[in-house]
């Protein structure tokens, strides 16, 4: 297959895959930001968490994929982002821990005060998580400072702070919206009682947010500079990233939509998702659909956006990493697309088929007949 080809198909799988993660592990995260808010009494936050009880582990896969991904198909842009985000990525590290500890420890204790501090937990563990991977994307629009030397060795000059400018805090708002609003339709659809209504009723509130959010963060990247190559680079060329020359263009970012208007398509799907997730909020099984149509537009804007560039490096904007210069090589690339034929179809099935066994809202009466069988 044609090294440009491939290169082409691991961009749209490593988009696939964030997808696939910011969908089914998304309702995860917003589920557990809502849970004090939805869950007003000790039965009604196990109503809520037992609606990702059974599934939360397995949506896990997905961030998996996505990092393993990453690691196999684009090797420099792993390095550099995961040892330019450390500190970013230990937080989110930290805030995932407390998921699997606030879930087997709240079920502990009896003590009303203890269990609360681990709702707030699960809370933390949902909310840092969707900022800083909303952060971690502004920052692509933004540039960070790196480079690499004649060798290929990276340095970097990012910090924790560094991070947190306000672009990119306005991208974690996004990312927490959207997260929101897909866990608010997952909870109408699962929880039963004042859980799943409480949850109905946010639904308007989370998707006006995202929709305010979301086009002001757009009419801010209209407003800033881009990243543009400004010579001649082979799309089938060696993954060296010091071969080119870029130039920071304003409005740059944008210049995708004005030569494919087919683009436009993925800002529309996010909108479209929001606004029918409030139409459809009392159907709620496609109203669940729709608000997965929210970061699925959400992301692919992003991607288009940016495309070719992954990582555009403020400090010497040549060296910043792309599609054409940071795969591994055309047989790693081929091997992987073959794991990934096999292998992605059999988890989406298991996966489908687990939802169905598992399907059905979940109950006060089951969880207080069998407490011991329950979180």
């Amino acid at each position: 297959m044609d090294y440009e080809l491939l290169r082409i198909i691991w961009w749209a799988l490593l988009g696939i895959l964030l997808i696939g993660f910011a969908v089914m592990d998304g309702f995860d995260l917003g589920t557990g930001i809502l849970l004090p808010f939805v869950g007003k009494n000790d039965l009604e936050r196990r109503v809520v968490i037992n609606t990702v009880g059974p599934v939360w582990e397995g949506n896990q896969v997905w961030l998996i994929l996505g990092g393993g991904a990453i690691f196999a198909a684009w090797p420099p842009l792993y390095a550099t982002a995961f040892s330019g985000f450390y500190l970013a990525m230990f937080l989110v590290l930290a805030a995932l821990i407390l998921r699997p500890v606030g879930f087997k420890f709240r079920s502990k204790f009896t003590n009303p005060k203890l269990r609360s501090m681990w709702d707030y937990a699960l809370f933390l563990g949902g909310f840092v998580p969707a900022l800083v991977f909303g952060v971690a994307f502004g920052n692509l629009f933004v540039g960070v400072p790196y480079g690499f030397d004649s060798d290929l060795r990276m340095h970097e000059e990012i910090t924790l702070f560094s991070l947190l400018n306000p672009f990119a805090v306005l991208a974690g708002l996004v990312s927490v919206a959207m997260l929101v609003l897909h866990g608010a339709t997952w909870l109408s659809l699962k929880a039963s009682g004042e859980p799943g209504r409480r949850a109905r009723a946010a639904v308007p509130y989370a998707a006006a947010a995202f929709i305010v959010l979301f086009t002001l963060a757009g009419y801010w990247v209209l407003q800033m500079d881009g990243w543009r190559v400004t010579s001649a680079i082979a799309a089938d060329g060696p993954s060296n990233p010091l071969l080119k020359t870029v130039a920071r263009v304003p409005g740059g970012w944008w210049s995708n939509y004005t030569l494919h208007p087919l683009f436009w398509l993925a800002p529309l799907v996010a909108y479209l998702g929001a606004v029918l997730a409030v139409l459809t909020r009392r159907v709620p099984t496609l109203a669940w659909v729709c608000s997965a149509l929210v970061p699925a537009g959400t992301i692919a804007t992003a991607g288009l956006s940016l495309f070719p560039f992954f990582l555009p490096s403020t400090s010497y904007p040549d060296q910043s990493l792309m599609v054409w210069d940071a795969s591994s090589s055309k047989l790693t690339l081929e091997i992987m697309l073959g794991c990934v034929v096999i292998f992605l179809p059999i988890i989406m099935a298991y996966t489908g088929w687990a939802y169905r066994i598992l399907r059905g809202p979940v109950q006060a009466e089951s969880i207080t007949s069998d407490s011991h069988g329950n979180y």
